[in-house]
């Protein structure tokens, strides 16, 4: 157990690159959320926002218990509950980004706050939880599963239908859609196109999800869009890996990603089954390849349990679902030659591909849904209640040494 103490100077902004890898030691100030799932997490300043399926949370001592419909923050440096921001999100929350001025986007599927529209996207204060007046990014025809900021533009990603099919990029303040980005993702592999993940770094945004085409070129299921132009463009990088089937209970399995601090790679985190190939495993890419047939730097496998969060920070790719190994090639829903016990969550090394040796331990469950790595540490996020070994229900933070 890790003391609040130790948190005392620390504040928290955007993700940062990290030297070190975290702690396998919680830290005891975060609160509980104690029913549900959480799906999404970002810290703005020094606030922890926290999106997912729950009513409830708690103070770390568990002595006061709050109401919070699928939304609350808390302090970073003391776990604090603010008490001030607690809107009524009326249906669950997949993705969070930071805003400026004291404000959070929120994505999910949802129709209304506070008993106000505000369809599957909105924009919030912190301070009182309020809708921001003039964001109205008109959102139809399904969820929204996936958020990235950079600078004006606010990149969105899910199953809806408008303004555009699954993946739009709106004006940061107005919500208004950017008609310079009409990059359409096609030809999806279940019965309509919805995009998992998506994230940015520069001049390249990283997406994926049950598509096979991007603007028409083959894409299966991952592909990258330059952004750096007035008119984004479907990047030359293509990969083969995603193209071969997992288990029929999958028929798209791709879920997270996430870039390096630098940009220079990406990690991808998979469902799938026990089928082998890319099921059920991490992989690197390197951002600035070109190729139609782009081969991952280094694949990591569990062997058969499903991983669906990924950050990486320079110094790990961290990596969680309700694995069991990694590690494990050579594994089918058992420990194959090699395999390494990582329950839960488990590291990488961002070169060689092996598991670090660091191994917390979580209680398995559904999964890993959420990371955020900052300043002072790794956020976690998923709908369990023990992490490194104690009680931290669905919430936890590894600090770095």
């Amino acid at each position: 157990m890790l003391a609040r103490v130790a948190l005392a100077a620390i504040i928290a902004s955007a993700p940062v690159p990290h030297s070190r890898v975290v702690s396998a030691d919680p830290i005891d100030s975060t609160p509980h959320v104690l029913d549900g799932i959480v799906n999404a997490i970002v810290v703005v300043g020094r606030t922890v926002v926290v999106g997912g399926s729950f009513s409830e949370v708690s103070d770390a001592s568990r002595t006061t218990v709050h109401p919070r419909d699928n939304l609350f923050a808390y302090d970073l440096v003391t776990g604090r509950v603010l008490p001030g921001f607690a809107p009524s999100v009326a249906g669950p929350v997949y993705g969070l980004a930071a805003g400026d001025g004291g404000t959070v986007y929120v994505g999910g599927e949802f129709h209304g706050v506070d008993n106000r529209r505000a369809r599957a996207l909105a924009r919030l204060k912190l301070a009182d939880g309020a809708l921001v007046p003039g964001f109205q990014p008109r959102i139809g025809g399904g969820m929204v599963t996936a958020l990235a900021r950079q600078g004006p533009d606010l990149y969105v990603g899910g199953d809806f239908t408008s303004p555009r099919p699954a993946l739009a990029r709106l004006d940061a303040t107005t919500g208004t859609p950017d008609a310079g980005f009409d990059i359409e993702p096609g030809s999806p592999l279940t019965s309509r196109v919805k995009i998992y993940a998506l994230a940015v770094s520069g001049r390249r945004l990283a997406v994926d999800g049950t598509f096979t085409t991007l603007d028409g070129h083959s894409r299966p299921q991952l592909g990258l869009i330059d952004i750096g132009g007035a008119a984004a463009r479907v990047a030359p990088w293509r990969t083969e890996a995603y193209a071969r089937r997992c288990s029929s209970s999958f028929p798209s399995y791709v879920r997270g990603l996430d870039f390096s601090p630098d940009g220079r790679y990406f990690a991808v985190v998979t469902t799938g089954g026990p089928k082998g190939g890319m099921c059920d495993t991490t992989a690197r890419f390197e951002t600035y390849a070109k190729g139609s047939a782009i081969r991952p730097t280094w694949v990591n496998s569990t062997g058969g349990d499903s991983l669906y969060a990924v950050a990486v920070t320079g110094a790990a790719v961290y990596v969680g679902g309700h694995q069991r190994w990694l590690d494990n090639p050579r594994g089918r829903d058992s420990a194959g030659p090699g395999a390494v016990s990582r329950p839960g969550i488990g590291a990488i090394h961002p070169s060689t591909g092996k598991a670090l040796s660091w191994n917390p331990t979580r209680e398995r469950g559904i999964g890993v849904k959420a990371f955020y790595a900052h300043a002072s540490g790794l956020l976690v996020g998923s709908d369990t209640t023990r992490l490194g070994r104690e009680y931290h229900a669905r919430i936890g933070m590894f600090p770095l040494p």
